[in-house]
């Protein structure tokens, strides 16, 4: 998911409560026209619907190379500058779709990559997509059992893999082939790369296509979804489309800058809803070039920048992190390139933002909001010379639909009160693989999907994500957002990160627990966090305990891993 770290507000403004609403005689005002309804709780997006292709039988391969953009580069290597322009990717495209064809890959079946971030990742995904088959990601470093797994949970057919990855497929039974890390076609041939070179370059042409319609299956993605159990995520070709025309293509319409002038450094995974919903497909559609990192590196993201220009980043917050540090340290000396950067995935501390906006005043910072369950499609932030919210997670996408509620009496809460988001549109995933119970607790017979988070809208319509319904710490009846506690640990000038989790606790029930990474020399002690934390809370949210770590586990997109912290509890605190 993207997300931000807000405050709770609950208290911040005067509206009627649901209680108050029931025993009205008379229509209630509406403060918010356009955009809030307080008879219904729904929240519409403040920017005007777009219209979404009609045509039943169109897949998304086919709808994004139906933007011609002649002979820009499309995919550049980060680190050899090697490229392939647009003329040349839809060729690929064509070629890959014709050689899977041949290897006797057929509709609806199920190809994984277990790839890097390359500059043949596109070419790969599209292709599968272009014959009509379906495509699962996975982290690179997965290890043999989570292979075997997902081999299994969705019917491998055929396998993408890097070199030292290949036999693992070989042993379970599944044709793998491998992709190479350099990015020379030349050297292809002469490095044992023959199959794949083949498939990218033989020139077929796809002579017998299936009719693909946009309701069809296109991928299966993995994601905690609400219930925090990795599930199979089926997302259509109807919903990748939504995503290019509310998530990628209408952000950029509201700038006016050329899209094609527009060059973006492509660090975060591909294999991640958020990476392949922006790198793998939506910005091909505009024509914009994509420096390609096959791995996050400091030193390489800095030169990138300097080298290719860049002018949009769109990072996670592991790397947002390292960018405010960067930033402090050359100011504007740096990355005068740079236009936009943009957050999203997991949550993000006041500090880091405000120190990133600080030293880079040029830029225009923004945040979003999505999930793997949306196709990556919820809200985005837009700033302007007069109106600037770095914080917000942004406006709700066109088309998009949102309702704030009581996680318990499911009573609706107006804007600048805190309560579940529930979202619907048409990025809405089909449903959960194999698993129609979860597909049911999570979208409702409305059609609304239940996001497990907790957030609020403030009066302009910007959305504010809070913390995760599973994770709220339940101390002696409280209730205590550890996202809450994290942006006030993180201010304190010896610590270098932190979480906050839930401790059980026999008396009070859950107690909240910071996971301190210090500063190197650094002799802070529990008592110190305790009380500094202390100074700028209810008491009722105070830390209880300290447990000093060497590092916080997170995933590859930023997402704290809380259950792994708890893991790690000392048995006595």
């Amino acid at each position: 998911m993207f997300r931000t770290m807000a405050p709770l507000l609950n208290d911040q403004f005067s509206f009627q409560t649901p209680e108050s609403q029931a025993v009205q005689t008379k229509k209630i005002p509406n403060k918010y026209p356009g955009w809030y309804s307080p008879d219904t709780g729904i929240c519409r997006s403040v920017h005007a619907s777009r219209d979404l292709p009609t045509d039943p039988f169109l897949d998304v391969a086919s709808y994004i190379l139906s933007f011609q953009h002649n002979g820009r580069s499309a995919l550049i290597d980060s680190s050899t500058g090697h490229s392939i322009s647009y003329r040349e990717l839809y060729r690929m495209v064509n070629s890959m779709a014709s050689g899977l064809q041949k290897l006797g890959v057929s509709q609806g079946d199920v190809v994984l990559l277990l790839l890097p971030n390359s500059i043949f990742y596109p070419i790969v995904l599209l292709g599968v997509l272009y014959l009509g088959a379906v495509i699962t990601t996975m982290f690179p470093q997965s290890s043999s059992q989570e292979i075997k797994k997902r081999i299994s949970e969705c019917n491998v057919r055929l396998a993408f893999a890097t070199p030292q990855n290949v036999g693992n497929f070989e042993a379970l039974g599944v044709q793998a082939i491998g992709v190479p890390e350099n990015t020379n076609l030349d050297l292809m041939r002469p490095m044992g790369f023959s199959s794949f070179y083949e498939l990218i370059s033989s020139g077929f042409d796809l002579n017998k296509r299936h009719v693909i319609r946009q309701e069809d299956t296109a991928a299966i993605l993995f994601s905690s979804g609400t219930t925090g159990v990795s599930k199979g995520v089926l997302l259509t070709h109807r919903n990748f489309i939504s995503t290019i025309e509310l998530f990628v293509r209408f952000e950029a319409s509201q700038y006016e800058y050329l899209t094609t002038e527009n060059v973006y450094l492509a660090a975060i995974p591909m294999f991640h809803v958020y990476g392949l919903s922006i790198f793998v497909m939506g910005l091909l559609s505009l024509g914009s070039s994509i420096v390609v990192m096959s791995k996050f590196d400091v030193k390489e993201v800095v030169m990138a920048i300097d080298r290719f220009k860049v002018t949009h980043f769109p990072v996670v917050p592991p790397i947002m992190i390292v960018m405010a540090r960067i930033a402090r340290k050359f100011g504007g000396h740096r990355f005068r390139s740079l236009k936009q950067v943009s957050c999203g995935a997991a949550s993000l501390s006041m500090k880091i933002v405000g120190d990133f906006v600080q030293a880079l005043p040029h830029v225009d910072f923004i945040q979003g909001y999505g999930m793997t369950e949306t196709t990556a499609v919820g809200t985005r932030g837009f700033n302007t010379k007069k109106a600037q919210n770095h914080l917000s997670v942004g406006l709700l996408a066109p088309n998009m639909e949102a309702k704030v509620v009581d996680w318990v009496s499911a009573s609706i809460m107006p804007p600048g009160k805190t309560g579940e988001l529930l979202l619907r549109g048409p990025g809405l995933m089909k449903g959960y693989l194999n698993n129609p119970e979860a597909t049911m607790s999570t979208i409702d017979q409305e059609n609304w999907l239940h996001t497990g988070d907790i957030a609020y809208f403030d009066r302009d319509g910007y959305l504010y994500v809070v913390d995760r319904l599973k994770e709220v710490i339940k101390y002696k009846g409280f209730q205590i957002a550890p996202t809450d506690l994290e942006s006030v640990v993180i201010t304190h000038p010896e610590v270098l990160d932190t979480a906050v989790a839930a401790a059980v606790d026999e008396e009070c029930g859950e107690i909240p627990v910071a996971f301190v990474v210090k500063k190197p020399g650094s002799s802070l002690s529990q008592k110190d966090v305790i009380d500094y934390v202390a100074q700028q809370v209810a008491p009722y949210k105070k830390i209880r305990k300290v447990v000093f770590t060497e590092s916080i586990p997170k995933s590859a997109a930023g997402k704290v891993l809380r259950k792994e912290l708890v893991k790690h509890l000392p048995s006595k605190l």
